[in-house]
């Protein structure tokens, strides 16, 4: 079984006499629960390796192109050099940018992060600026297919300590998505969930950009203010001046950007304060080097990180390094249970070391790097499986969003 070293052997270090280079870039995309996962290994000549992954889901034929085109301009460059390597990949052609390449160059910056980390003898969170907070709160969702019992859900998220809960409209059916028929009934719902759980609650809801800029409001204007404490993706995010036009009818605080793929997809919500949640995801945003300049540019303008962390132990665990580096942050996603697409596996055979969920929070990380371990033997043996996310369809045919 071959394991990359949460923290590298004194000795390893000790013989560094100069920097490590980078010799090889690995893609793995294995299918792990009820998806892929891209997990990326880069190699360097001082015997010290990295893990990153790539966030884009159904795509990772797409990302592995780009990889392979990327393996090629790193070969031999300084793995310490982060942000001019990055700056390398971005600009590395005419065409620059796009989700593809930036899910690409995300993972690679991670795993640059973690052979750094691992060279320095240092958890990520310290080459990141240090530590801001002693612990990284969470929040837990409802599940999305089981609509009917989201209230005694939410009671039981409660009663195991969190205080923030997200919940869903129903998802259950992978086939056909009408708005206008689940928004009555998901306000209704809204309403009893904070009857239940009280005021001293956190209670969001994702609506998974479903809506227009009407069905939208017309869900926010049947609950009494107060009733949510965020709103997520209500409407698609390609045109700021609709979430504008949205602020202008509804009271409940934005969080969205799960989507973005750059600081520069972030930049008019941000500077137009049109959002005071910023669901930022490490894995497809371009790593967490640009994750810290959006988190920089979102301070000042007092809007929170709730990072997007849908994917594996290694997305969690440079989360978890962003959230403890960064003093704008509110909750780290997390997933507490299957829910159809959203399948959670946190697959022990193939990430043996982890970081582990306490209770409601992760503990400040020791390890050096990023401190996930990975069985390398195992993921040669894991296959790829064609994987695409439900193409719903309204009642009348036509396509809509998932």
């Amino acid at each position: 079984m071959t394991l990359s070293s949460a923290a590298p052997n004194p000795a390893t270090i000790s013989r560094l006499t100069s920097r490590p280079r980078i010799t090889a870039i690995i893609p793995y995309a294995v299918w792990v629960g009820g998806r892929n996962q891209l997990i990326v290994k880069v190699e360097t000549d001082s015997g010290i390796f990295g893990w990153g992954e790539s966030g884009l889901s159904g795509r990772e034929k797409a990302v592995i192109g780009a990889l392979e085109h990327f393996a090629e301009i790193l070969k031999g460059e300084d793995a310490f050099d982060i942000g001019a390597l990055w700056q390398r990949l971005y600009r590395s052609q005419y065409f620059e940018g796009g989700r593809v390449l930036q899910a690409a160059i995300s993972a690679i910056d991670i795993a640059l992060h973690d052979i750094k980390g691992k060279a320095l003898d240092v958890p990520v969170y310290q080459l990141l600026g240090g530590q801001h907070r002693n612990k990284v709160p969470t929040f837990a969702s409802t599940a999305s297919t089981q609509f009917d019992t989201t209230i005694e859900q939410a009671k039981s998220l409660a009663s195991q300590g969190w205080d923030c809960i997200r919940v869903f409209p129903d998802l259950s059916d992978f086939q056909v998505f009408d708005p206008r028929a689940h928004i009555g009934r998901t306000a209704a719902m809204c309403r009893e969930v904070r009857q239940e759980l009280g005021e001293g609650m956190a209670i969001g809801i994702d609506w998974h950009h479903r809506l227009s800029v009407a069905e939208a409001a017309s869900f926010c204007q049947r609950m009494p203010s107060g009733t949510l404490d965020f709103i997520e993706e209500p409407i698609r995010d390609e045109t700021p001046e609709a979430y504008e036009a949205l602020r202008r009818m509804t009271d409940i605080p934005f969080a969205i950007g799960e989507e973005f793929s750059s600081k520069w997809d972030f930049r008019p919500y941000i500077e137009r304060d049109i959002h005071q949640f910023n669901r930022v995801d490490v894995c497809n945003v371009g790593g967490l080097t640009e994750a810290v300049k959006v988190a920089a540019m979102s301070e000042a303008h007092y809007v929170d990180l709730m990072p997007h962390n849908p994917l594996g132990p290694i997305c969690t665990a440079a989360s978890v390094h962003l959230a403890v580096a960064v003093p704008n942050f509110a909750w780290l996603e997390v997933r507490v249970g299957s829910d159809g697409v959203y399948v959670v596996d946190d697959a022990r055979d193939l990430f043996p070391t982890q970081h582990e969920r306490n209770g409601i929070h992760f503990d400040l990380p020791q390890a050096a790097g990023l401190g996930v371990d990975v069985n390398e033997d195992h993921a040669k043996e894991l296959s790829f499986k064609f994987w695409n996310a439900p193409m719903l369809r309204r009642p009348d045919g036509s396509l809509t969003n998932w």
